[in-house]
């Protein structure tokens, strides 16, 4: 397997481009079992299929790992990977982060067809941080299921919020044409570089050529926590010592208060504590990770080892105003019971 060695193209030769990306790109195919009532209240279940796209961004000794969009692989009975030679190989789903729309998805080389490891690569990642509006922008990916194509265009817009099913993402906005099935797959400079990840097209009848993007510096974190996790015992995970409530969208609104979760009690000598988390405070980011709610820290918190150090950050109320401060902290091991 090669390593994202894509060439520079500064006479911005989109087909060349292409060629050396190609590889990297890969189609997913997942299948859902989608449970639906009728006016009864009876219920029929039956099994979707749903398309996408992904990148390989990484190869262990026992794995290939591709990064794509939760949504294209969330609730997924299997989860079937077509790379660029057009063979294929089942994948099984490493990670997810709702919160930024991130999953990394593994297909185990066994698993792979003969010759294929050399007919694929790892992507060249590049650094987001630095595009500029105008910049050319090109995307690959699975678009409407039919297998991989490319649109070219521009980066129209930096730091574009949007909200899909209630989760909002800081994205790259591109005229580039983003349509279903292109989730996942890559937005890449005119160096072959990806600068983002393809996640979602504003669909309205009266508003073309807006695609968004979820920038590569900001992902990379995320993925990278996604491609380390591990299956932990109760007793290996991590425990942080509060107790708190959430601070959902309507209570954020109503109150003026941070959305994540209220520290409302601190156990004596535990981590958070030692650490320096106060009562008040409002958590919204664990390792990188988005924390919104109690069930969000507690996942994190599930795949986190103890004894491990790490950071979070909090929102703290200061002189009336909430500052952002990120914590290190080390935290514990999980009590029995909890």
């Amino acid at each position: 397997m090669e390593t994202g060695n894509t060439k520079s193209n500064s006479s911005g030769d989109v087909s060349t481009v292409v060629e050396n990306v190609m590889p990297s790109i890969v189609a997913i195919n997942s299948t859902v079992n989608d449970v639906t009532s009728d006016f009864f209240g009876r219920q029929y279940s039956e099994d979707v299929q749903g398309s996408g796209s992904g990148i390989i961004i990484g190869q262990n000794e026992n794995e290939i790992l591709i990064a794509t969009n939760n949504h294209v692989v969330a609730n997924a009975k299997t989860v079937n990977i077509v790379f660029a030679d057009n063979t294929t190989a089942s994948a099984t789903i490493k990670g997810t982060e709702p919160s930024n729309d991130l999953a990394v998805v593994s297909v185990k080389l066994s698993d792979l067809k003969e010759g294929t490891i050399d007919k694929i690569k790892i992507a060249t990642l590049g650094d987001s941080k630095s595009v500029k509006l105008g910049e050319m922008a090109i995307a690959i990916g699975n678009a409407l299921g039919y297998g991989q194509s490319i649109t070219v265009g521009y980066v129209s817009a930096l730091d574009r919020e949007v909200t899909v099913d209630g989760v909002t993402l800081k994205v790259l906005q591109t005229d580039a044409a983003i349509n279903p099935g292109n989730s996942g797959g890559a937005l890449l400079n005119s160096k072959g570089e990806v600068i983002g990840i393809n996640s979602v097209k504003y669909v309205d009848d009266n508003v073309e050529s807006v695609g968004y993007a979820i920038p590569i510096s900001d992902a990379i974190p995320v993925i990278n926590e996604l491609m380390n996790r591990t299956v932990l015992t109760d007793k290996e995970k991590a425990y942080l010592g509060i107790a708190g409530k959430d601070v959902t969208d309507d209570y954020s609104q109503r109150f003026n208060m941070p959305v994540g979760v209220y520290v409302g009690e601190l156990k004596e000598g535990s981590a958070a504590k030692k650490a320096g988390i106060k009562v008040g405070d409002i958590i919204i980011s664990v390792n990188n990770i988005t924390i919104k709610t109690m069930a969000d820290l507690q996942e994190v918190l599930g795949y986190t080892k103890a004894d491990t150090n790490g950071t979070v950050v909090v929102k703290s109320l200061e002189d009336g105003k909430y500052v952002d401060k990120t914590i290190n902290v080390t935290f514990d091991a999980r009590p029995a019971g909890n």
